[in-house]
């Protein structure tokens, strides 16, 4: 049956064509690592938090007086609703970890560089919004945790001069956190943002289709060609392994250990995503006493602290996000190879170290 509907489709369609250009007509190179699928479990989590995002939606109220009282039903009465919430909850955090992993695949082995920046600078722009969207979506539960969260977030954008108060109020719907941020966080979070990450994924796989995959720097295919360093179109890989189904075989493999961990933490680590906090219904008259971010803005949370001023701590992160984003533009050496650059590498290893010591002092403080 399934030969007779792939010969249905071929005729009317040329699926036949399709598949022998784009799937096994694709090479990749020969030396690619299990870590050029990250990108393909990526693109598995979004599906996820799609799907559950939308079974959340049934029952979720985005109102100030209704919102805890729904996730508290869908938590406890709705079937297997505690378990859909908790997928989404926990694919939140496991997006944004292996994004980062992805980035740093991508910085260790050179690939962000010459004819790959708008890779970069695509890849770029989809963290800064997926963590975009993983703080409107914090606020929906409408939890004690949540608000406060929210609260400080927002605060910080009040040290930008001139505009900084009124970009706050915009963010807020008024003056303090309320039902209208609630409103515009939601919207944000289920509308507006997966639309977004959806077109830059979109166009991120339309350059990597175009300029193709960058030969990992190691082995036989690891140096860069004078066709790669001078030519701005797509570079295909003579006598490379076919996308489909060789390095397809890799995509699912790490797929599924991604699930394993996954499933692992949320069956056996399901508060992981939470604090006592997070079970209490939001009181704008109670400031929690412990107020922390997630773990993947701790390291920004502490540098504020670290300067005098909010403003001078912004400025700091503003400039040094700036520099990864335009770092392709800024490390024009045709090297690629990690041990071949020493002082990136060290550069590397210590703004690593960096984030992460700010992450545990923002955690510990």
């Amino acid at each position: 049956m399934l030969k007779r509907l792939y010969r249905w489709l071929d005729l009317r369609i040329g699926v036949g064509e399709i598949v022998e250009k784009e799937l096994t007509g694709y090479l990749l190179p020969r030396n690619i690592n299990e870590w050029y699928s990250l990108g393909s479990v990526l693109l598995v989590i979004f599906a996820l938090q799609v799907i559950t995002g939308m079974l959340l939606m049934i029952y979720y109220v985005p109102d100030a007086d209704k919102a805890f009282k729904s996730v508290t039903f869908i938590m406890n009465e709705v079937p297997f609703g505690w378990l859909i919430r908790l997928c989404h909850a926990v694919g939140s955090n496991m997006m944004v970890a292996v994004l980062i992993l992805h980035m740093l695949s991508t910085l260790l082995m050179g690939s962000y560089k010459a004819p790959r920046e708008l890779n970069w600078v695509t890849g770029f722009t989809l963290l800064a919004l997926v963590q975009g969207i993983s703080l409107t979506g914090y606020l929906a539960p409408w939890s004690q945790l949540s608000f406060w969260a929210t609260t400080v977030a927002t605060n910080s954008a009040s040290a930008i001069p001139v505009a900084g108060p009124y970009l706050v109020e915009f963010l807020r719907g008024g003056k303090l956190v309320g039902p209208p941020t609630l409103g515009r966080f939601f919207a944000l979070h289920a509308a507006v943002l997966p639309v977004v990450i959806a077109a830059f994924i979109g166009a991120h796989l339309f350059l990597l289709k175009r300029t193709g995959i960058s030969a990992p720097p190691f082995g036989r295919e690891g140096t860069a060609t004078p066709f790669e360093a001078q030519q701005y179109h797509y570079q295909g890989h003579p006598g490379g392994i076919p996308f489909f189904p060789n390095y397809v075989l890799q995509d699912l493999s790490s797929i599924s250990i991604y699930f394993a961990v996954f499933l692992a933490v949320v069956f056996f680590w399901p508060g992981m995503p939470f604090t006592p906090d997070a079970f209490v219904p939001a009181d704008p008259f109670k400031t929690p006493a412990h107020i922390k971010p997630e773990w993947y803005f701790l390291a920004n949370y502490q540098t504020l602290k670290i300067f005098p001023s909010e403003l001078l701590g912004l400025s700091v992160q503003a400039a040094a996000m700036t520099f990864l984003a335009l770092l392709p533009f800024i490390d024009r050496s045709p090297e690629r190879h990690p041990l071949k650059r020493p002082v990136f590498l060290t550069l590397v290893i210590a703004g690593i170290l960096l984030w992460i010591a700010l992450s545990v002092w923002g955690h510990l403080s």
